[in-house]
């Protein structure tokens, strides 16, 4: 059944949907429409908006880039490539290969999002890698998509940004709207959000295998690039020369000292803060273990120099989301759209309606932080008045947030870029993972709006 809805979606997706960078190019233009059409807002204040808010993600742009720079060189080195290859080696068939590749993203993106990303494209490779070298055709397109389905999970764990957004002192409850904080205990690590969790990736690894192309169906291998290993090992050696400066540059001493230095930090940090991620300390993980990890400074310069490949997309278009946002929060589309669904709604359906609002504008501002934001002062005020909990909008802004990524390509191109593939090529898979995780989530909000 999903395997008849599924091929027929990836084929027209692959045929009409552009690349990830005319879909941002389609979207500020169809943003600035509705803000032009529907709001007070002129043009030329609209330009302005856009224009001064396209440097508002250069510091989190940076951060994701780091992820996907630092992500890929470790995951490059030997002895974790060594590792991955035997973690890959565990799923026998095309079929568990697809669960596995979403369990493991899944599992992922609940401690981190970038991790999620780079640990879900990495381990896809990985096992596309194993499956080639034992003759057994695996579909390329939907390994990649099982990978990003896992990431459909991420705003329910450890580092959803809305949770943690509610739960400190300087979030938007105790400042904007002077409401006491809502401790992660009542949100991410609510029984019924846990079981959601469960319920979601149990839902995946049976559907994704079901989507497999079938027996008359052209089964796509993964590209000889995308799975290409080079030894930056023997690379490095084989231009070792005998100067005081190239033995500097072979010296495992270097990047051993400063990988001991910066571990040192991250005890230190974990010990005063407890076991708190941010995207800054995932990243100096990332970076002590390649430090830790990697045979020398010229080893690390050649597999760097390689995956900067990974982060030119994001580069290139974080700044036009970033323009989005700025427009739809400038114009007060954001906050129209979100009014006009709380209208609405009644206490049992708050939850899904705030579901549904945020869905819809994850569309247009791709951003956790961002639209908790935007979307909280408007759905606390509506749960107050007609007394629903906090931690049901709270979660029903995450669930939202994290569900419509399935078609939206912000953090797919991360994952992408990893894998060597385009979005089109996935999104046919991610737009049925949509439709399932909306009636497990849709669902949960119901039953627990309902008690």
């Amino acid at each position: 059944m999903l395997r008849k809805i599924a091929t027929p979606a990836s084929r027209a997706v692959e045929r009409w949907l552009p690349g990830a960078f005319v879909f941002a190019v389609a979207l500020t233009v169809v943003v600035a429409a509705l803000a032009l059409l529907l709001t007070d807002t002129g043009p030329r204040e609209l330009t302005l908006a856009w224009g001064d808010g396209l440097i508002g993600l250069l510091a989190f742009m940076t951060q994701v880039a780091l992820v996907l720079l630092l992500g890929y060189t470790l995951a490059n080195l030997p002895p974790v490539r060594r590792l991955l290859a035997r973690v890959a080696g565990l799923p026998r068939t095309p079929r568990a290969a697809y669960a596995f590749v979403t369990v493991v993203a899944g599992l992922a993106s609940l401690l981190s999002f970038g991790l999620g990303l780079i640990v879900g494209g990495v381990v896809a490779v990985e096992v596309a890698r194993r499956f080639r070298d034992r003759g057994t055709p695996l579909h390329y397109p939907l390994l990649v998509a099982s990978a990003y389905a896992g990431f459909v999970i991420w705003h329910m764990g450890y580092s959803g940004s809305g949770p943690l957004n509610a739960a400190t002192e300087s979030g938007v409850y105790a400042t904007t709207l002077g409401m006491d904080v809502v401790p992660v205990s009542e949100t991410t690590f609510a029984p019924w959000n846990l079981a959601a969790i469960v319920v979601t990736l149990v839902v995946l690894a049976v559907a994704m295998p079901l989507m497999a192309p079938g027996p008359d169906d052209e089964v796509r291998e993964a590209p000889e690039a995308a799975l290409a290993v080079t030894d930056d090992q023997a690379d490095a050696a084989a231009q070792e020369k005998d100067s005081p400066a190239d033995r500097m540059e072979t010296s495992r001493v270097v990047t051993l000292t400063m990988g001991v230095l910066l571990g040192l930090y991250l005890v230190f940090y974990f010990e005063a803060n407890g076991f708190a991620l941010t995207l800054d300390i995932v990243n100096w993980s990332f970076l002590c273990l390649v430090l830790l990890l990697v045979g020398n400074a010229r080893q690390l310069a050649a597999t760097v120099a390689r995956g900067g490949r990974t982060v030119v997309e994001v580069l290139l278009q974080y700044p036009l989301y970033a323009g989005i946002a700025a427009m739809m929060g400038a114009s007060g589309l954001a906050e129209m759209i979100s009014d006009a669904i709380v209208g609405a709604a009644t206490p049992g359906t708050l939850g899904l309606f705030a579901f549904l609002a945020a869905g819809l504008l994850n569309v247009f501002v791709p951003s956790g932080g961002g639209q908790f934001a935007l979307q909280a002062p408007i759905f606390a005020g509506a749960a107050e008045q007609l007394g629903v909990a906090q931690p049901v909008v709270i979660m029903a802004i995450a669930y939202g947030d994290q569900w419509t990524n399935m078609i939206q390509p912000f953090w797919a191109v991360p994952l992408l870029a990893v894998a060597g593939l385009r979005v089109r090529d996935i999104l046919g898979y991610t737009s049925v993972v949509l439709v399932l995780t909306g009636i497990v989530f849709g669902g949960t909000l119901l039953i627990v709006g309902a008690g």
